[in-house]
């Protein structure tokens, strides 16, 4: 048949373009034949830092070269470099489209550039395979990609990778944010700091896939998908979608916040790591339950599987402002009773820090921000928070997105504790600008960065606060401004069990002896502030001399306050003097943190590689009475096969040792953290942890 523009013969898969003119036929171009694709996964992935994922696919980080190796058929013409007709087309999404960046095709250059989508390639020497190295632009879109290879419209499927985010930070950290599989959250107060070890388990198999689902499972993506996945270019808007989908309150998102009733699940304090949770979100939806610090290891988590370095912050003395006055004001009638306000100060807070850029504030806002997963206030009608730049929230600059005024409050608000008199009125009879934001704590080996959330000390703005308070400590020493102050003692060893006393100390600085009703007080509190049943009561009526001072003990006594704690293990103490007379109010208060008893941890034997080993755990109960339904549970990333393995050892007595014997078998070579967990009817999830090496 007489071709009327041009015919395309077909034989043994390889195209051959003639034009027809002026009855001749004129040879235009022949398609390589590509017998296969070679993704080249674990080259790729050792540069991209990315084999901790595996070798079963390429995982690789945006605005970085990678490189494929295509093996062409025998009877193939000879390649010449810039004389091919290849294209690329990559494509992530449900609509791929070009005017959202989700489709992008590409053509092959002499070089690779780092601003855009680009190619080039070379031959091996042998001519039998082209080795085409591809970067992707730094704004590209996170996800999975399809890779397709289009030769004058034959078009070839080369396979798969994930695109991951690639930020640009030192080695170190990127070891520490970005690669850390394992790392220690910190609770208490600021004056008993603990560290609760925790497994990130980022690179555990499955929980990528968990972490790219729940992006898909967002709000945001499903009325308008293409929007969202373009979106994913930034890690700004991510880092803002997780704040939301770690908790479900607005969604089916990863896990149900709770801080009483914990039936029906598990108390959050029993969780050892995040692959655990993710795992039965994506099987089964809402996990329950979880409190500030599982909201933040698990946002930590996914916030470093899909490349965004993270780490979890503990703030002490974190400020929950909610009426944005930046200010906390806690109300007392009379009598020293707390009047309910919604103002609060939390023992600690919990929450993440991720290192991006910020384009939409400005350079010098780059770096740090930080975002809240737990549900507290919310934000753009959803519960989330953040992310808000750290420069942002250290200069006061609460104008800038994203919550910036709330995550300033809750380091940096004003303490106001007023009184409600029986004419209705407040009257301010405390205040305090130190209570808030003390010793916010990261990293694996506790670092303290409360500089940069607010001014360092011997700063110039540091400087003006403390020549202020030499001013008013001149004049109380002179007698010029006397007054009387309260201060309270705690004991030396306070563990959960014993009976100890604390004390209240009341010293008169005025000319005259002072008389005063001293309230000293004992009631349980959780770590969110919320304070739960008495477990101790003391007053007098004293008459203070002037320059002395008195004290007053209250004995705190295992069989009250036992069954009042929660296992936080947290006690607050407060003392009060009241003198009507001259309407004259001062308040003291303090947290205990009893201390727990420790775990021991011992190997029997050396660890290695598909060999079992056993882990000798022993707790003493510290308690005068028994444990029951005692058990210890064990975990660790290539040690336990990415699940808890238990041991119930059930009833220990008074003052005796509890004992387990639990085999494990590592399937890694080289080191990793072993988890323990204590449980009981009364202890509960006391953890402990060693260092393991796996050897061959």
């Amino acid at each position: 048949m007489k071709p009327t523009l041009f015919t395309v013969f077909v034989h043994a898969h390889l195209y051959i373009f003639f034009i027809f003119k002026n009855n001749f036929f004129f040879l235009v171009e022949k398609v390589l034949d590509i017998q296969r694709c070679d993704l080249n996964i674990k080259s790729n992935s050792s540069s991209h830092h990315t084999e901790l994922y595996g070798e079963e696919r390429l995982i690789v980080r945006r605005g970085q070269p990678f490189s494929i190796v295509l093996h062409l058929s025998p009877s193939n013409k000879e390649f010449k470099e810039g004389e091919e007709n290849f294209k690329f087309i990559v494509e992530t999404g449900p609509l791929p489209r070009r005017e959202s960046d989700t489709k992008v095709t590409f053509s092959l250059q002499e070089s690779t550039v780092d601003t855009e989508w680009s190619a080039s390639a070379s031959k091996d020497a042998s001519g039998g395979t082209i080795t085409v190295s591809i970067s992707s632009s730094p704004k590209a879109p996170i996800g999975e990609y399809t890779l397709t290879l289009d030769q004058l419209g034959q078009k070839t499927s080369l396979g798969k990778f994930t695109l991951l985010f690639n930020a640009c930070v030192a080695n170190e950290k990127r070891k520490e944010y970005v690669l850390a599989q394992h790392g220690l959250v910190y609770r208490g107060n600021f004056k008993r700091i603990k560290e609760k070890p925790w497994n990130f388990g980022q690179f555990e198999p499955g929980i990528l896939d968990i972490c790219l689902k729940i992006l898909d499972d967002s709000p945001k993506f499903v009325p308008d998908a293409d929007k969202d996945i373009s979106s994913r270019n930034n890690p700004v808007y991510v880092t803002r979608v997780l704040s939301a989908m770690i908790n479900s309150n607005d969604d089916r998102g990863v896990l149900v916040g709770e801080w009483a009733d914990f039936s029906g699940g598990n108390h959050p304090s029993l969780w050892m790591g995040s692959g655990e949770i993710l795992r039965q979100w994506a099987e089964s939806g809402p996990v329950r339950y979880g409190q500030c610090w599982v909201f933040a290891a698990v946002a930590c988590t996914v916030s470093r599987a899909l490349g965004i370095p993270c780490r979890v912050v503990t703030n002490f003395g974190s400020a929950h402002d909610t009426d944005a006055n930046l200010v906390i004001e806690r109300l007392y009638d009379e009598n020293g009773d707390r009047i309910s306000g919604d103002d609060s100060i939390w023992n600690f807070h919990v929450w993440v820090d991720s290192w991006m850029t910020r384009p939409d504030l400005g350079t010098e806002f780059d770096g740090w921000q930080t975002s809240d997963p737990t549900p507290q206030e919310t934000s753009e009608g959803v519960f989330c928070c953040g992310p808000a730049s750290l420069h942002a929230v250290k200069e006061g600059e609460v104008a800038m997105k994203y919550d910036t005024p709330f995550i300033f409050a809750e380091v940096n608000a004003d303490m106001q504790d007023l009184v409600r008199l029986s004419n209705g009125k407040f009257v301010k009879f405390s205040e305090s600008t130190k209570s808030v934001g003390n010793f916010i704590s990261t990293k694996a080996e506790r670092h303290d960065i409360t500089h940069q959330y607010k001014y360092p000390e011997g700063s110039k703005e540091e400087r003006q606060v403390y020549e202020k308070a030499q001013k008013r400590n001149k004049l109380l020493q002179t007698g010029e401004k006397p007054g009387l102050h309260l201060k309270i003692k705690l004991a030396k060893n306070m563990i959960v069990g014993s009976n100890f006393e604390v004390y209240a100390v009341l010293t008169n600085n005025f000319l005259d002896a002072r008389t005063c009703n001293l309230l000293f007080f004992a009631r349980a509190i959780s770590y969110n502030g919320k304070l739960g049943d008495s477990c101790g009561f003391s007053s007098e009526n004293l008459e203070v001399p002037s320059g002395e001072g008195l004290r007053l003990s209250l004995k705190l006594e295992y069989n009250r306050y036992g069954t009042a704690i929660d296992p936080d293990m947290m006690i607050q103490v407060s003392a009060i003097t009241i003198d009507k007379q001259t309407i004259d109010f001062h308040k003291a208060e303090k947290i205990i943190v009893l201390d727990e008893p420790d775990v021991g941890i011992k190997l029997l034997g050396e660890a290695r590689v598909n060999q079992p080993v056993t882990a000798q755990l022993t707790l003493l109960n510290s308690l005068p009475e028994p444990l029951l339904n005692c058990s210890f549970a064990i975990e660790g990333i290539g040690l336990t096969d990415g699940k808890p393995i238990k041991a119930k050892v059930g009833t220990v007595g008074a003052k005796q040792e509890a004992k387990a014997s639990i085999d494990f078998k590592p399937t890694i070579t080289g080191s990793s953290v072993l988890l323990v967990n204590f449980d009981s009817d009364k202890l509960k999830n006391i953890k402990s942890f060693i260092d393991v090496v796996v050897k061959e």
